[in-house]
């Protein structure tokens, strides 16, 4: 009982440490990727922390899955390292004992993972597309960001601000090209501000600038002055998407039963199941020769994970393209890596035995 104690509290501690790193790694290249996103105005700047939540929730079962496979083989590494394996099985015990306390370790966190996975992660992926759906509706002046050329919609206007002041009701050093019929207008403004028309139009009124209009690649430019320039801006339509796989819900799933959904359900069953087979393949993937380099085992243990979820994205493109039926995709691969985990434990124990006989 003692035992089984200090080795839980040692999951614990290690999942704590794993999870943090495989989750701060992860957060970092998210925040670098939707940094760049906004800094090209692709996505709105007060919209990157939300983003960010969504896609962190959206990782998580994965992440989870990992770190429940790198905990147990990292603990149960340690005591192969520093000879505690060799007095437990002097005192008889096998490497099936193991199996227990593994189990009461692994069993919430397959549990999470599979909420995760089957309400929470779809949830989090359409939020995501509707809120960047929300953020593309706003008008053209909104999705600029300071210091970059920024293109309209509709691909005929080009917006470069260099400086937004207040609540981002006034820019200053404004340009603005735009082509129409044929001809090319570029527009260019010390100051302006927005301005909403009574019948609810909006205006980005510039304030002492010129206009400078003409057809490219001849001399016939005409150049005005203005003191007060009003352009109406632009508001796109929401648009109107059919919803992906990965942000319908697993009832949804269930009831479209289309070969594109049942992949996507194929893939939301086999994290927790995959969780759980790969926590119990660290046990016999943890043993390590005292005479042979210690990063063995850590090797051939990541070749194994990245085989085993390989080989899910595999079946579940054969089950979206049809040359597989669902029925048989769900559970091929994971009965698979169960004899597989089947015969590891056979040749530990083998190996094990053959040892204390001698």
């Amino acid at each position: 009982m003692i035992f089984k104690r200090a080795l839980l509290r040692e999951f614990g501690n290690l999942a704590l440490a794993v999870f943090a790193t495989l989750f701060a790694v992860t957060l970092t290249t998210q925040l670098i990727r939707l940094l760049g996103q906004a800094a090209s105005g692709r996505v709105l700047s007060e919209g990157v922390l939300a983003l960010l939540g969504f896609s962190a929730l959206n990782y998580l079962p994965v992440l989870l899955s990992l770190t429940l496979f790198v905990t147990v083989l990292m603990a149960l590494s340690r005591s192969y390292r520093d000879s505690e394996m060799v007095i437990w099985f002097t005192a008889g015990q096998s490497l099936i004992a193991w199996v227990k306390p593994v189990l009461i370790f692994a069993l919430p966190l397959v549990g999470l993972i599979a909420v995760l996975s089957l309400l929470l992660s779809p949830w989090a992926v359409d939020r995501s597309d509707e809120f960047r759906r929300r953020m593309e509706s706003r008008d053209e002046l909104s999705r600029v960001s300071p210091g970059v050329f920024r293109e309209a919609g509709n691909a005929d206007r080009v917006f470069f601000v260099e400086e937004i002041a207040g609540e981002q009701d006034k820019v200053r050093n404004v340009f603005i090209s735009q082509v129409q019929q044929g001809r090319l207008g570029v527009l260019v403004s010390k100051s302006g501000f927005k301005e909403t028309a009574p019948n609810g139009d909006r205006f980005v009124v510039l304030l002492n600038g010129r206009r400078y209009e003409g057809v490219p690649g001849t001399a016939a430019y005409r150049v005005m002055g203005f003191e007060r320039y009003a352009m109406r801006v632009e508001t796109s339509e929401a648009r109107i998407e059919q919803a992906s796989t990965k942000s319908m819900s697993t009832a949804a799933l269930i009831e479209s039963r289309s070969k594109g959904s049942l992949a996507e359900l194929l893939w939301r069953i086999s994290l927790p199941v995959s969780a759980l087979i790969l926590a119990l393949l660290a046990i016999p993937l943890s043993f390590v020769n005292p005479r042979a380099s210690r990063s063995i085992n850590l090797v051939f243990a990541l070749l194994t994970y990245m085989v085993y979820s390989n080989t899910i994205s595999i079946v579940q493109a054969w089950v979206s393209s049809g040359r597989l039926g669902f029925g048989t995709g769900w559970w091929v691969v994971h009965v698979a890596m169960l004899l597989v985990l089947l015969f590891l434990f056979w040749r530990r124990l083998r190996v094990g035995s053959g040892a204390r006989r001698r």
